[in-house]
C-alpha cells in the first residue's frame, strides 16, 4: 500500500522575502496534478475563518479550489471524499487535539494510504510522522496522545536552524534536543531548514526545495542532505 501513498511535507509555509507558499508553488502544483479541489485543514490556528480565506485566496491564484474542513456539516466524509488534502501550520499541540476531538486522524491516515494526496506545512508536516515529538511548539493544549497520522517512518523537525558556533545563548541547540529525543526513540529525525520539502512518491522519500535538511539517527552521526537525496526505507516500517 506505500506506493499509492502521495505525500509532500514543508518545512515552511512562507520563506524570507518572498509571499504565502510562493518558494513551494511550482512543487505544489505538480503534486497536485489533475486534482482541481483541495480540502483544507485549518485546525492549527484560532482563527480558523481567516485562515480559510488566506489560503482559498493563495490556491486560486493557482487555479484551485479550496473547501477548508472547518465549514464541513460532516468533517469524516468530507475527508473521505477528497481527492488532495492540505494541513496548515500552526500549533501542532492544537491541530493535533483538534483532529483526535473530531475522529478524524483514522480516516485522513487510510485515505492519504490509498491515495489521496496529502500536502502538510510546519504543523502540518509535523503531524504526517508517527508522532509530533519533534515539533517546536508550546503545548497550549493536551492531546489525548502525541501519536500523529504515521503517514511516515520518520518524524519533521520543521524550521530546522544550525547552531550559530559564534553564539552567546547557552540554550540548547535544535540538534541537541534532537539527540534528546533518540535518548527514548529509534525513529530517524528529518530536521527541515526552510525551503527545503520531503516528498512521498511510489514509496520512496526525496528531498526537494532549496535549503536541504539533516538527518539524524539513534547512535549515528547526522547526515547532510541535499535536494534530490533519496531516502529509501523511510515511508514504512523500515529502519536505516
Amino acid at each position: 500500500m506505500d506506493d499509492k501513498k502521495h505525500i509532500l511535507l514543508l518545512s515552511t509555509s512562507t520563506v524570507f522575502g518572498s509571499g504565502y507558499l510562493a518558494y513551494a508553488e511550482r512543487e505544489i502544483t505538480d503534486f497536485l496534478g489533475s486534482s482541481r479541489r483541495v480540502l483544507f485543514v485549518p485546525f492549527a490556528l484560532h482563527d480558523r475563518d481567516g485562515y480559510a480565506a488566506r489560503v482559498r485566496r493563495r490556491f486560486a491564484e493557482c487555479g484551485y479550489e479550496i473547501d477548508s474542513l472547518h465549514d464541513a456539516t460532516d468533517a469524516r466524509a468530507a475527508v473521505a471524499n477528497a481527492d488532495a488534502i492540505f494541513v496548515g501550520g500552526g500549533n501542532t499541540f492544537r491541530l493535533l487535539k483538534t483532529l483526535y476531538d473530531l475522529q478524524l486522524l483514522e480516516v485522513v491516515r487510510e485515505n492519504v494510504v490509498r491515495g489521496m494526496r496529502y500536502i502538510g506545512s510546519s504543523a502540518g508536516s509535523n503531524i504526517a510522522g508517527r508522532t509530533i515529538q519533534t515539533t517546536n511548539d508550546m503545548p497550549i493544549v493536551q492531546p489525548p496522545s502525541f501519536n500523529a497520522l504515521g503517514l511516515v517512518a520518520f518524524q519533521i523537525n520543521p524550521h530546522f536552524v544550525d547552531a550559530d558556533p559564534g553564539s552567546k545563548d547557552m540554550g540548547e541547540t535544535r540538534e541537541e534536543r534532537i539527540a534528546q529525543f533518540h535518548e527514548e526513540s529509534e525513529t530517524p529525525v528529518i530536521g527541515l531548514r526552510e525551503g527545503a520539502m520531503v516528498r512521498v512518491e511510489a514509496g520512496v522519500a526525496t528531498l526537494v526545495g532549496s535549503a536541504g535538511a539533516r538527518l539524524f539517527r539513534k547512535d549515528r552521526s547526522a547526515v547532510e542532505l541535499r535536494a534530490g537525496s533519496v531516502l529509501e526505507g523511510f515511508v514504512n516500517s523500515e529502519r536505516i
